[in-house]
């Protein structure tokens, strides 16, 4: 028979079980129930041990613009102090793990194929992250510690995570230290109600979520600037692990970083790239996309022009010395060629040696990041397989690490769910947003009614920029400057100009490059070539005829898309069906706070306003002025 603790346990589970699908709009993995089952139920004994039942706790508590969530917050008053006091509690379940290949940042678990990162500094990242964003630890980050309790494991099973270092934000309790775990909580709480500081904690001032190119320029010329997260870090260990061991024992080995849009992997691109920076590697940053490069040669690189030389593009690598650099960081790795040539290629260079072969020569530790659903081109071919073929054909060990957390869209999984649904990137088909909070979904009944929403935020403070399929043609020439910009898009008597194509500012508004990033950017529609890669805080999408909602389902029609590439015979219809999905996925996860939806299909508008159905309206908008 069961007994007390076995049925609320139990009864436990089964409520956190129907919580999470309300808040997510998925069901729960069966490890995180087997979590709730038997790990919360040890942290809540332990607390009842140390005589410490008034002390909250905050289960599945998510950090603040992420979709990560540590596994319990307690929230308590400290003893000394009187102040509020809060431990970070990551649980696990492992009865047995040892530092992988030598090193104990990440640790081999038993019945885990791949590495994981220490627990140790898993839960440090998670305080770490937690100060610089909550006002209730920001300005006292002394109210906040860590502990990963292993309440499986003895000391002998894991005594090898120890040598990492304990430290105030990531210590580790085993089994064997159960007492020590308890006389700890003693020194963290009083014996009185948590109530306040849990209520501190969750209503405190979450600070704006750093934009990545707010911050490039001092994450990669002075000093780091982000907070790497679980599978964030252990990609950033994986690759440092892999540069001392290509340093020391003349080793080549290819690192492999996969996540959707807003994982974060341009954050560890430039985290890493700034740490071996500084420290004196010899690393380029690489990307397939001319905005996200000159742009970051821009930023990065203002007032140091050294910095501008470690960024460049996929095509720069034909005649690279074979292993002349240390790391070489193929971000947006989805959008690799089959080769490097172009029409101004000279002939010496046409070797016809595939482009990811040629990137990974160039380095000792060549790193990929990548989205394999972001292929938003014909000839685009970067893709997971390909890699790891083309490494194995050189008989070189390669690590893959992939990443599950977002950090767009104000860390919203649902909406990221949500979206993936509605355009068959997961089963089920399109399903009601329900509001999580995170992020602001609306949908626009015309694209003048989107521009002023948009607009207002704009005047806010916030950044804000409109997005659309590639679905009206470009004018064939650039204005001189002074001269106003074809009005390129237009809907019905809404006209807006496309985002310039060119290297310079004309009329006012910014070069492609910069589109996303410079504050002329308003007001021209950006495509999703200058969009791809960037972020901002307010993302307005106009869908296009190309992608139409037809009684069930989608319907791509090739014929309404003005993208040259899209048209050609010799792309096949299902390939232009991927692509225009593709495109819009990218467009629709642009936003850090919210998305404005408007489709120029009256069929597709009311489709969107069923599964939106409750949403505040947006603000009015004077007559004559819609599609």
């Amino acid at each position: 028979m069961s007994g007390p603790e076995d049925r609320i346990s139990s009864t436990l589970a089964v409520y956190l079980t129907e919580q999470f699908f309300h808040t997510y709009q998925r069901k729960p993995s069966a490890s995180e129930i087997r979590s709730w089952e038997r790990s919360i139920p040890q942290v809540a004994n332990a607390l009842m041990d140390a005589g410490l039942g008034g002390v909250e706790m905050m289960l599945e508590y998510q950090l603040p613009l992420s979709s990560k969530r540590a596994d319990v917050v307690l929230a308590g008053i400290h003893p000394q102090t009187g102040n509020p006091s809060y431990v970070v509690v990551e649980l696990k379940q492992w009865s047995f793990a040892e530092p992988y290949d030598g090193t104990a940042e990440r640790c081999l678990v038993e019945g885990y194929g791949r590495p994981k990162l220490n627990p140790i500094l898993q839960v440090a990242d998670y305080c770490d992250y937690l100060a610089g964003f909550n006002s209730a630890v920001a300005l006292n980050p002394e109210r906040i510690a860590g502990v990963a309790y292993l309440h499986n494991a003895t000391e002998s099973g894991v005594e090898g995570l120890y040598d990492v270092g304990q430290r105030p934000h990531g210590r580790l309790f085993s089994r064997d230290r159960r007492g020590a775990f308890i006389e700890f909580l003693k020194s963290r709480f009083a014996p009185e109600s948590g109530a306040r500081a849990a209520d501190e904690l969750q209503h405190a001032v979450i600070k704006p979520s750093r934009q990545l190119m707010d911050v490039a320029a001092r994450e990669v010329r002075e000093r780091e600037e982000f907070v790497l997260l679980d599978e964030q870090h252990l990609a950033y260990e994986t690759v440092m692990h892999a540069v001392r061991k290509a340093r020391h024992s003349d080793h080549k080995e290819v690192v492999i970083v996969t996540g959707g849009p807003g994982t974060g992997k341009s954050v560890i691109a430039l985290s890493l790239l700034g740490e071996l920076y500084r420290n004196g590697h010899t690393a380029l940053h690489a990307t397939g996309s001319r905005s996200f490069t000159l742009t970051m040669r821009k930023i990065a690189g203002a007032r140091k022009p050294a910095v501008k030389k470690l960024f460049r593009y996929f095509n720069d690598f034909m005649a690279a010395e074979k292993n002349g650099l240390e790391v070489l960081l193929c971000d947006e790795a989805h959008r690799i060629r089959e080769t490097s040539n172009q029409r101004w290629t000279p002939a010496r260079l046409r070797t016809g040696k595939p482009q990811v072969e040629e990137l990974i020569d160039a380095a000792r530790v060549p790193v990929f990041l990548l989205d394999e659903h972001q292929v938003v081109r014909p000839g685009e071919q970067g893709t997971v397989p390909q890699i790891i073929e083309a490494a194995e054909r050189r008989n070189l060990d390669w690590q893959l690490v992939e990443l599950d957390a977002q950090f767009r869209c104000g860390g919203s999984e649902a909406y990221v769910h949500w979206t993936h649904r509605l355009l068959g990137f997961e089963d089920g088909g399109p399903t009601r947003w329900e509001p999580d909070g995170l992020m602001d979904l609306r949908v626009a009944e015309s694209p003048a009614e989107l521009e002023a929403f948009l607009r207002a935020q704009q005047a806010d403070g916030d950044r804000a920029r409109m997005t659309a399929g590639y679905c009206w043609p470009w004018a064939k020439d650039e204005p001189r400057d002074g001269e106003p910009l074809p009005l390129d898009v237009q809907i019905g008597d809404w006209k807006r100009p496309w985002n310039l194509r060119g290297d310079r500012s004309v009329s006012g508004a910014p070069p492609a490059a910069l589109w996303a990033t410079d504050p002329a950017g308003f007001g021209q529609v950006g495509c999703v070539y200058t969009a791809q890669g960037f972020e901002y805080d307010w993302n307005g999408v106009i869908i296009g005829p190309d992608l139409v909602w037809r009684k069930d389902r989608w319907v791509v029609d090739r014929a309404a898309s003005k993208d040259p590439d899209l048209r050609r015979k010799n792309v096949t219809d299902d390939v232009v069906d991927r692509l225009v999905r593709n495109t819009y996925k990218v467009l629709f996860t642009r936003g850090m706070k919210g998305t404005v939806l408007y489709s120029t299909d009256a069929e597709t508008r009311a489709k969107l306003r069923e599964l939106v159905e409750g949403e505040a309206p947006a603000p009015a908008v004077p007559a004559g002025h819609g599609a």
